[in-house]
């Protein structure tokens, strides 16, 4: 009984891999048909070897423009919640002041309002500002965030104090105990946090959609958005768009997955 539990584990795990693989296996062979096949029904599943989709690609969309905009955000993002809220994690999760525990509640409660809410006022600031189709309208507002803090709090919170205690007992301050000890031991949970947030800066859609309307000043999300026309859509190009735009996300995560699956691990064990 006990030979059998692994194989049916592994099983359910292989099954449950391919599922996930599904959609992305779609993308690539829709991605190489003529928009004739891509729309037939029922649906063929042998791709057509349509290779010149992905050069088409870099015709209908400012592609390398919109790339480095993308690669921009996503990592002005990244830098800003990893310096900013591991530097607000620490401070919750280590120093005594009045007030600490209501002033997390409220950054905790920051997560249970749906971010539509905040779009108005973030565009008449950044319209005030003169930001309007410029880089830093899309990374400023993601520079922070709430979720960030108490992922990172979580991690701080699981750290031995008495490395803490011995740094202060060597006359070191609190902004030397938090940039030479406890960053370096946080690696694992700055790593998840800024996966997460590359991720989410990504795929983000909506607020680069909003406040950027000039072609060359999108990023990839809101650029393949683009392709899709009110009566028509190219289906093969948007598929071979969106398979150009993954794949440096996808590289990102195969290269840390180690340390992100172990920050997340670690993530919520004590506190």
């Amino acid at each position: 009984m006990s030979e059998r539990r692994p194989i049916g584990t592994h099983a359910v795990l292989i099954a449950s891999s391919l599922a996930m693989m599904a959609p992305f296996a779609w993308q690539v062979i829709t991605s190489l048909k003529t928009l004739s096949s891509a729309t037939a029904v029922p649906p063929t599943f042998l791709p057509e070897g349509r290779w010149d989709n992905y050069a088409k690609v870099f015709d209908l969309l400012p592609f390398g423009a919109q790339f480095l905009n993308t690669v921009l955000m996503a990592a002005g993002r990244v830098t800003g919640q990893v310096l900013f809220c591991s530097m607000a994690a620490y401070a919750f999760a280590r120093l005594r002041f009045p007030g600490r525990n209501v002033l997390f509640a409220m950054f905790l409660s920051v997560l249970m309002v749906p971010p539509q809410l905040f779009v108005i006022p973030q565009y008449q600031i950044m319209s005030s500002l003169g930001w309007l189709n410029s880089l830093q309208a899309i990374i400023v507002p993601g520079l922070f965030s709430a979720f960030g803090v108490f992922l990172l709090r979580q991690f701080f919170l699981g750290l031995p104090r008495e490395i803490e205690e011995a740094a202060r007992l060597d006359g070191a301050g609190p902004v030397r105990i938090y940039w030479s000890i406890m960053m370096p031991l946080a690696r694992p949970g700055l790593v998840a946090l800024a996966v997460l947030t590359l991720l989410w800066a990504w795929n983000d859609l909506f607020w680069p959609l909003v406040v950027n309307t000039d072609p060359d000043k999108m990023t990839l999300s809101a650029g393949l958005a683009a392709l899709q026309g009110q009566y028509q859509t190219d289906y093969p190009i948007l598929m071979a768009g969106s398979l150009l735009a993954s794949l440096p996300v996808i590289a990102v995560f195969v290269f840390l997955q180690r340390q992100f699956i172990q920050g997340i691990a670690h993530t919520g064990s004590k506190g």
